[in-house]
């Protein structure tokens, strides 16, 4: 568990969407945010159960987040979509 870890959803009305851990509370609870529906001003508290963590790293988000820098909800949406899209073909 780290901070730019693509994260599926596995429990709740999300189920079944990507996301992008934003930041780590505690050994149980992460906030995730996917740019689209859960955006970075407003991500979502998590569970870490209701999650299945994927072995991608969004290494740019990651870094970005990890250094303080600003993060775009876009950055977001368009590495999440390359995921999909990788997956899919």
């Amino acid at each position: 568990m780290e901070v730019g870890r693509v994260a599926e959803s596995i429990a709740g009305r999300d189920k079944g969407r990507l996301f992008v851990i934003i930041s780590i509370i505690d050994g149980q609870y992460v906030t995730i945010a996917d740019g689209d529906l859960r955006i970075l001003d407003r991500p979502k508290k998590k569970k870490l159960r209701h999650l299945r963590l994927r072995p991608e790293i969004l290494q740019p988000i990651a870094e970005k987040l990890g250094g303080g820098l600003k993060v775009f909800d876009a950055e977001i949406r368009s590495a999440l979509r390359a995921l999909r899209e990788n997956a899919d073909a």
